[in-house]
């Protein structure tokens, strides 16, 4: 029998960081991962040699001294990082029916930028990116709030983010901007959180937005170049990693956690537990319901999920840059009603259907340059879509159906109609496109609904209603989307802050004194900018790849 202080039940962005804490505090960790590879969302995989990162599409926040830097730079894995900084000019570019506008990095450049495109909006532009960079500081205060004093002037500390915290996107948006094209605009970083205007918590919104106002940055080797980085880190410390090893149940005795027992049946004890599994997945799946109060199941009852996705993993070989492509991301949105749009994703009737209403694209090899091979360009393209929308194949284990597969060949076919319109000549170079759904999210992931987010970001499911580190179950505790917050970075600091409680100590204190830290930032089209590292990475890949064409041909 096996024994640790606490294992860590998936290998998300929060499991891996809370696991690095604990470990660096000492603990003997166990991380149990039921996929074959580590990383939950972040995790990269490849398909006929081309690389595929399904949850990890751009980071905000790297440069020095800013939060994503820190966060990393505190885990001390800030040294074994690459990012590429994507297109300054646009490292976001919206499509909204025949208007184009690029994002750029700089909170000052995109305010000049929207003024200029929108004069007559340009006192309330100032206001209202003004007001979204206030919310969002007193947002991150609220929780670094010490004593009685600090607590009791709240009010005075934080006003605008009391003034506007119990609204939505739109009805906050609808009060300072009324242009329907600048609205659209500013809200189309809504796919980051996965709620329309009319459902968003204008808090959350801020926050996404306040994330990439200094742009946004792409990690070399994708989701699983930061996955690496973690697991090598956490091995280091002592701790253990452990794929292909699923967790049937949470063992529980007088109302606490003391282990967990394995699918094979075998038992490993420890004394903390912490889930990077959702709360349903935990509490529904892996606890038994006599162990969970009344109250507690309401609760669970109440939970709504995040949306779901379709993601087209696609391969092409031709020089997209030729049709306008770069390393921005694209947010390809049919009209200006984005409410109407989401309404329509949600729905999901897509057998009458072309194309999709609204979706991302984005080109991995353009993001992270050294993981292009010369020749091929290797796109993420993403949608939402209701999970009840999938209704004729979510209550059957044997799903892969002659009607799924003609699904998943409609669906594939509206998305290339769109991707055909944002790089033409695309439908004739396809090397690879192949299509992830629901069904291929809860396999890999064990996410409850296929959920992207965790639990939907709604007014009622953030902040102080979310769900807390510190579960009713002594020796129980959670992290991951449904906790802290959602994303990349926010499920790691959710990792942290379970650590924390679990050490008695705050996630300041486990994120400091971390000297000699730095990660390494190149631009992503500036070949000038990289170092000799960079280069010879690419010359290999672009090598490598044509000998293996070479081999090939030759053996055929």
């Amino acid at each position: 029998m096996e024994d640790f202080d606490t294992i860590v039940i998936g290998s998300g962005a929060g499991g891996l960081a809370s696991a690095l804490c604990l470990a660096r505090a000492g603990q003997k960790v166990l991380v149990l991962e039921q996929h074959d590879v580590p990383g939950g969302w972040c995790h990269s995989f490849t398909l006929n040699g081309q690389r595929f990162s399904p949850g990890v599409h751009y980071i905000g926040l790297v440069d020095e001294g800013h939060s994503t830097s820190q966060l990393y730079k505190g885990l001390g894995v800030a040294n074994d990082l690459i990012f590429f900084r994507m297109n300054p000019k646009g490292y976001d570019h919206c499509i909204i029916g025949d208007h184009k506008f690029d994002i750029p990095a700089g909170i000052k450049n995109f305010e000049e930028s929207l003024c200029e495109r929108f004069p007559h909006e340009a006192k309330n532009i100032k206001e209202y990116l003004s007001l979204i960079g206030k919310v969002n500081s007193e947002l991150q205060l609220i929780p670094r709030l010490k004593g009685w004093w600090q607590k009791i002037t709240v009010p005075f500390r934080t006003k605008h983010f009391g003034k506007f915290a119990l609204f939505s996107l739109k009805r906050v948006i609808g009060w300072h901007i009324k242009d329907p094209l600048l609205r659209a605009i500013l809200n189309s970083q809504c796919g980051d959180h996965g709620l329309p205007p009319g459902k968003a918590s204008f808090p959350v919104h801020a926050s996404v937005m306040y994330h990439y106002f200094d742009g946004g940055f792409y990690p070399m080797g994708g989701g699983g170049g930061i996955v690496k980085a973690m697991t090598s880190k956490i091995k280091e410390l002592g701790g253990v990693v452990r794929t292909s090893t699923s967790v049937d149940k949470i063992l529980i005795k007088d109302n606490r956690a003391y282990g967990v027992r394995l699918k094979d049946r075998s038992e490993i004890f420890a004394k903390n537990i912490v889930s990077n599994a959702d709360p349903t997945t935990t509490f529904t799946k892996l606890i038994d319901s006599q162990h969970i109060s009344k109250k507690f199941q309401k609760k669970l009852d109440n939970t709504k999920y995040s949306v779901t996705s379709l993601i087209l993993f696609l391969t092409l070989e031709m020089d997209v840059t030729q049709a306008g492509i770069d390393s921005g991301n694209i947010w390809h949105f049919k009209n200006d009603d984005l409410d109407g749009l989401f309404d329509q994703l949600i729905a999901g009737d897509l057998k009458d259907e072309n194309e999709f209403p609204a979706l991302f694209l984005s080109c991995t090899t353009l993001k992270d340059p050294a993981s292009f091979n010369g020749k091929y360009h290797n796109f993420e393209v993403v949608t939402y879509i209701g999970y009840d929308a999938l209704k004729n194949f979510n209550n059957t284990d044997d799903y892969h159906t002659g009607e799924y597969q003609s699904f998943k060949d409609h669906v594939v076919q509206m998305f290339m109609n769109t991707v055909e319109k944002l790089i033409p000549g695309a439908k004739e170079n396809v090397i690879q496109a192949e299509l992830g759904t629901p069904k291929t999210n809860q396999f890999y992931i064990k996410s409850t609904r296929g959920s992207v987010y965790g639990t939907e970001k709604t007014l009622n499911q953030v902040g102080p209603f979310a769900y807390k580190h510190k579960s009713p179950i002594d020796g129980l505790y959670l992290c991951g989307a449904s906790t802290s917050s959602h994303g990349v970075t926010g499920a790691s600091y959710s990792g942290v802050e379970a650590a924390a409680v679990i050490l008695g100590t705050t996630s300041d204190e486990l994120l400091s004194n971390r000297d000699g830290q730095h990660i390494r930032i190149y631009d992503a089209e500036n070949p000038d900018s990289w170092d000799e590292y960079i280069h010879k990475k690419r010359s290999d890949k672009v090598r490598t790849f044509k000998e293996v064409n070479i081999n090939t041909t030759t053996a055929g």
